[in-house]
């Protein structure tokens, strides 16, 4: 089988960056000539402070936001020119907590995210795949409750589900462990790591914790100030350097098991 094929049938998608600026004022851009190419079956994590426009550059990507300058191009074609179904056919998207309800069990919210492939009916491959992706993320148990009945963290899991429920060419997640305890963090975090050996596919996902993203991403993009501090894996991106200069904390950086794990200093300056 060739490489760039998937399972399911879906190409690999390649996602390009070009001199993207986007701003609710024009004068005062959140982000500034972001340029850049994810086209590798990786797990990448954005990380940045409050505010720097992680949020903002994947609702740019996946056509939620239309960016003031530049563009963004999906296997060649600007998102421009594209219809929103046909974008979706190709990202999932999985946002940051909400207070979405839906007064269906946890089987049909699943389903919700299979609607570009809805032809008449649902198919024994489609319960298929919802099963298969609850007993993924250890919630198949919970797959006949009322949605609306679930705690924050099943909530949570269950929309990563409907965002993957697909296996979409590419994955994007706006901090999907928010709600969850520090053992389904790992324990979601480690299966997208996967996916992308697993599936071929492009997991880009926004993360607050260093060190469970130095743990397991592959590649990490660094934003500050609106544009691209830095883009490699966790031991070139997490520094003392850029810790100080992105976060304005002091840390110190231990290397575990060839990965570096961050010890954040208790002194933290006060902003003026």
């Amino acid at each position: 089988m060739d490489d760039t094929t998937e399972n399911n049938g879906k190409g690999r998608a390649t996602i390009e960056i070009k001199d993207l600026d986007f701003g609710y004022n024009p004068n005062n851009p959140v982000l500034k000539n972001i340029s850049h190419i994810f086209d590798t079956p990786e797990f990448i994590c954005i990380m940045g402070p409050n505010g720097v426009g992680k949020s903002t550059l994947i609702h740019c990507i996946n056509k939620i936001l239309k960016p003031t300058r530049g563009a963004v191009l999906i296997n060649g074609r600007d998102t421009k020119e594209m219809k929103l179904k046909e974008v979706a056919n190709e990202i999932g998207y999985v946002p940051a907590s909400s207070e979405d309800s839906f007064p269906l069990t946890v089987v049909d919210t699943v389903m919700v995210g299979m609607q570009n492939d809805y032809k008449f009916g649902v198919r024994k491959d489609d319960l298929d795949k919802v099963y298969d992706i609850l007993k993924l993320l250890r919630i198949d148990h919970l797959a006949m409750r009322d949605f609306n009945e679930l705690s924050a963290g099943q909530h949570q899991k269950v929309m990563l589900a409907r965002g993957l429920v697909r296996s979409p060419p590419v994955v994007l997640l706006d901090e999907p462990t928010s709600n969850l305890d520090i053992r389904h963090q790992i324990e979601v975090t480690k299966i997208l790591s996967e996916m992308p050996k697993e599936k071929n596919s492009i997991v880009i996902m926004i993360s607050h914790d260093i060190n469970i993203t130095a743990k397991y991403a592959d590649k990490i993009l660094m934003i500050a100030n609106g544009g691209i501090y830095a883009y490699g894996t966790p031991k070139e991106v997490l520094t003392k350097e850029s810790i100080r200069d992105v976060y304005g904390v002091d840390a110190d950086i231990i290397d575990v098991n060839g990965r570096p794990h961050v010890i954040l200093n208790d002194s933290i300056p006060m902003d003026d």
